[in-house]
């Protein structure tokens, strides 16, 4: 019977530290924005320090007579986007740093990075700040988009079937709790201020130092170990570390038929499975979860709550923006209760159809807000209603159903896919929102919920329930739907080591 062990949770806990640095990193940079901008412009001759005041040993920062202020808005937008370009970037190389180092000795060595990324922003003082901010925050994205595809990797492969959902929802708590972590820190009377600011940003390198510290005690993955390295014994170890004394003989009896069915197969590299046919269905399953994830809205929604708040009359939207991130955390918490009774697909069809409701909800608000004055808490309602619903479904499960979609061969190709596809969602959303809001007002909305509206459809019609399923019988879903072609010429050469044909 499967059951939780010690050696289980702490794995768990140990591997999604990355992910609470992934959120600490996505979150860092927005409360502090001000002073951060104010010291870049001090460092670079924007602002200067023109009168002092003894008793209260306060200067007063006053304006360039000849400033700049594009200048300020490039390097501050800078320090925005290289955090998604680094993540883009690395990315693709999940699949490389997972079968080379392992999925334990991978997060370790990925370690060095955070903990760079983090020395240059927490030391950004004593240098040039705005460059070693904006070098740090490249490093930080790189880790992270290395990060995001190697810890739900590593939990899928070592949570058992009747847990896996809710051990895969882990990794969107953990990264949910690092943007919280990051919103009360950020607060200007903790570290959010001018003497502490490069504190907040290079903060999260103790959190890469403690995973460090634990990750020896981890035991790595049974499939890699079997399938990839093809050791029997240490696998079998690695089983009995995570479930405790038992016979292992079915799990080794299922890893044996995946690995029979890799060795008769081609490696799967990444561009292989892109023109795969076999994998075209779970591949494209797998990419859209992830860009329902991004084009929901919910970084729009974080973007403008601060303005919708104060028009509301919260006098300290800042506080609001913490709720929301409470919110946040606590129905995430919801999804990792529910995920494995109520199925994934249920859930992203409850968050996807309850999303669509709450942005109208949004577009009545806004259209109307000065019409009546009540509209004002519809709109407030209306997100946090609309993270609610995200945080049920098409928050963390994006992020798991990837490698429960994928046998182990091309399960790194499709995770490094999954995850380009993922940051660079994210990216043109921060991009392009401001853009969107500008040319269509109160209506902008509206995109997210025909959006939305046909994610809702696609999730209805082609995303299976994958809920207490092997791995085998999860491909099997995909396969059993295609239809058998005449086999002729060339054709034969090319499913000639194809498992299926």
């Amino acid at each position: 019977m499967e059951k939780l062990t010690g050696t289980l949770a702490l794995a768990v806990f140990v591997a999604a530290l990355g992910s609470l640095q992934y959120g600490y990193s996505l979150g860092v940079i927005n409360a502090p924005q001000k002073v951060i901008q104010t010291h870049y412009a001090r460092s670079m001759g924007l602002y200067f320090d023109a009168e002092f005041d003894e008793e209260r040993n306060l200067s007063t920062t006053l304006p360039n007579p000849d400033p700049n202020p594009s200048i300020l808005t490039m390097y501050w937008s800078l320090s925005v986007a290289m955090f998604p370009v680094g993540g883009i970037i690395s990315s693709f190389l999940v699949g490389f740093v997972a079968d080379f180092r392992g999925r334990i000795k991978g997060m370790l060595v990925l370690n060095i990075l955070a903990i760079m990324g983090s020395l240059l922003m927490g030391l950004a003082k004593l240098g040039t700040p705005h460059i070693m901010v904006i070098a740090g925050r490249a490093v930080m994205g790189f880790y992270c988009g290395l990060s995001s595809g190697l810890v739900p990797m590593y939990i899928g492969e070592i949570a058992p079937v009747k847990y896996r959902g809710a051990l895969g929802t882990l990794h969107q708590l953990a990264i949910v709790t690092g943007i919280l972590i990051s919103q009360v820190l950020g607060l200007d009377i903790l570290l959010g201020n001018p003497e502490l600011w490069n504190v907040l940003l290079g903060l999260s390198g103790a959190i890469a130092v403690l995973q460090s510290l634990l990750l020896p005690l981890c035991p790595e993955s049974p499939r890699y170990l079997y399938i990839k390295l093809g050791k029997k014994e240490e696998a079998c170890k690695s089983l009995k570390r995570f479930k405790g004394e038992y016979d292992t003989t079915k799990d080794l009896v299922e890893m044996q038929v995946e690995k029979e069915a890799l060795e008769k197969e081609e490696k799967i590299s990444l561009f292989r499975l892109i023109r795969s046919s076999i994998y075209r269905k779970q591949l494209c399953v797998a990419l859209t979860l992830h860009l329902s994830q991004q084009f929901s809205g919910i970084n729009a929604i974080f973007y403008y709550s601060t303005g919708i708040f104060q028009r509301a009359g919260v006098s300290q939207p800042v506080y609001a923006t913490i709720g929301v991130g409470v919110v946040n955390m606590i129905f995430t918490l919801v999804s990792v209760v529910l995920v494995d009774r109520t199925g994934r697909r249920t859930l992203m069809l409850i968050g996807l159809g309850g999303m669509c409701l709450c942005a109208v909800g949004m577009t009545v608000g806004l259209v109307y807000q000065f019409t009546f004055s009540w509209m004002s808490y519809l709109s407030m309602t209306a997100i946090f209603l609309f993270v609610c619903f995200f945080e049920i479904g098409p928050g963390p499960i994006p992020w798991f159903i990837v490698a429960e979609l994928f046998s182990q061969g091309p399960r790194p190709a499709a995770i490094a896919l999954a995850g380009f596809c993922n940051w660079t969602s994210n990216f043109i959303i921060g991009m392009f929102f401001p853009y969107i809001e500008e040319l269509c007002g109160q209506y902008m909305f509206i995109i997210f919920v025909v959006l939305l509206f046909g994610f809702t459809l696609f999730t209805c019609f082609r995303v299976p329930e994958t809920k207490g399923k092997t791995f085998e019988e999860i491909a099997a879903l995909f396969q059993k739907e295609r239809v058998p072609r005449p086999v002729v010429g060339t054709e034969l050469e090319q499913l000639k080591g194809d498992t299926v044909a």
